[in-house]
């Protein structure tokens, strides 16, 4: 690209040397701005998207919320956060709604089952809070 550029400068330089019309220059540095722009357009969006934590266009919530809930002993899904760590690595957390009877060891079980699951969705760092589902609680909600 620099090689390109460079290239379109020395060009437009001789140009102008020989036939003395000097808005060429201007018109060059536009058709270079545009093949820059054009160029880097998507490294300047995920960027942008990384910096937002925005949601990667590679994931689908939806679909995960539905990979989720067909977990057995998961009733419910809620706050699900999903952001960019870099521009490999994406993380997750939510709060899952568990079955009233579970004990602690069901409860881990599931949690790793999930985390399985969303590495294969590619969501490689996950952190899940768990309620009952007759929880009450202001801050089950």
């Amino acid at each position: 690209m620099d090689a390109v550029v460079s290239a379109g400068v020395v060009i437009a330089g001789i140009f102008i040397s020989y036939s003395g019309i000097q808005w060429i220059d201007p018109l060059i540095s536009l058709i270079i701005m545009v093949v820059v722009i054009f160029s880097t357009w998507s490294l300047l969006t995920e960027s942008l998207r990384l910096s937002l934590d925005a949601v990667p266009e590679n994931i689908d919530v939806e679909k995960i919320k539905t990979k989720l809930l067909k977990q057995e002993g998961v009733k419910n899904i809620h706050h699900i956060h999903i952001w960019a760590m870099s521009t490999t690595k994406n993380a997750m957390t939510a709060h899952l709604i568990l079955e009233n009877d579970l004990n602690g060891g069901q409860i881990s079980k599931i949690k790793a089952e999930l985390k399985h699951e969303l590495e294969h969705m590619n969501i490689q760092h996950v952190t899940f809070e768990t309620e009952s589902e007759n929880c009450k609680d202001e801050f089950c909600e």
